[in-house]
């Protein structure tokens, strides 16, 4: 029986036709598929000139399923390129350093520098609080005894500069719809009222501080009966519990205070407000029954605390007294 495979176009090894066998054909992928060419014709890690194939690797045996690709290797460049930069690797310095394990610490600033630097710390605050305190408080020391019985010979007190604080409006004019007005001084707080107690420059002696009882206000008429010792603010008899002796007239028993910001008011204490004061130890005080008033620019500021009284260390509000009677008359005029 012949084998056609051994006769077909004398393409089969055989010794009829007297040809030598002819090479086996090369593996084709268009034509022939992997697993259908001959093992002889596929190729080996050897025949690949490629470093990812290494030229000692045996390819495996047709038993165990065919070639497969071996894995790269550690050193190896799949696809090395000529322009192709070295990678490095991007880190922030501190991330540099910790990578690196390197820790710098600070160099501890000298013990001097650091208690100097703290002194004058303490120091500045000192003086920015002890001027802020200046600014708003004083205190003074009581020298005579024209306000016995509220305030004796030296007694301390502490005084309120603020109390009469005055804001010129005029510096807001430029709002719309903001008009200050002819008066544009306005008082912060409150204005001097009938019974406070104030210290201020007298008008006689402007280097001495004085500390009088305020009687009558701008505005206010004061008459003193010089029979009975009473005193009156807007014919209104005051009711004064705080004082020692009889009030005796002095100079003038009447007096009219002029209203505030008036040419009348200018000529009589050279300021827009002008105040009638007089102490509580009636028959011992230089006050304005000797014919001055008090500017309001001379006020220093309102008692507000006294202190080491009778020789004791004892705190005590200042012996302010609302006349009440008095502001009662003022309002029904």
């Amino acid at each position: 029986m012949t084998n056609l495979e051994d006769t077909d176009d004398g393409l089969g090894g055989g010794e009829a036709g007297g040809h030598e066998p002819s090479p086996t054909p090369a593996y084709d992928p268009l034509l022939i598929s992997w697993e259908e060419a001959p093992a002889s014709t596929r190729y080996s890690p050897a025949d690949l000139d490629d470093p990812l194939f290494p030229a000692t690797t045996a390819p495996p045996s047709e038993e165990a399923g065919g070639w497969q690709m071996p894995p790269p290797s550690p050193s190896a460049q799949p696809y090395p390129d000529r322009y192709q930069r070295e990678y490095q690797e991007r880190m922030t310095e501190l991330q540099r350093r910790l990578r690196e394990e390197t820790i710098t610490i600070p160099r501890r600033p000298h013990r001097w520098a650091v208690t100097v630097r703290e002194l004058a710390e303490t120091l500045l605050l000192a003086l920015l609080i002890f001027l802020a305190v200046r600014a708003s408080l004083q205190n003074f020391r009581v020298e005579g005894a024209s306000m016995e019985p509220s305030l004796e010979n030296g007694e301390y007190l502490i005084v309120n500069k603020l109390s009469y604080a005055q804001l010129d409006l005029g510096i807001f004019d430029w709002l719309p719809f903001f008009d200050s007005g002819n008066d544009p001084m306005r008082h912060v707080w409150s204005s001097p009222q009938r019974g406070d107690v104030i210290v201020f420059l007298a008008p006689t002696s402007p280097n001495r501080d004085f500390i009088k009882r305020i009687i009558g206000v701008p505005g206010d008429t004061i008459h003193i009966d010089e029979g009975t010792g009473k005193v009156s603010v807007n014919g209104q008899v005051l009711s004064e519990p705080y004082i020692r002796g009889t009030t005796s007239c002095n100079a003038i028993c009447d007096k009219v205070i002029p209203k505030a910001n008036t040419p009348e008011s200018q000529a009589a204490c050279g300021s827009d407000a002008c105040y009638f004061v007089m102490g509580d130890n009636r028959q011992n005080s230089s006050d304005s029954r000797q014919n001055w008033l008090v500017p309001e620019e001379n006020i220093v500021g309102k008692a507000l605390i006294t202190y080491w009284h009778q020789g004791g260390p004892e705190l005590d509000l200042a012996p302010n007294h609302s006349i009440g009677a008095a502001q009662e008359a003022a309002a029904q005029e």
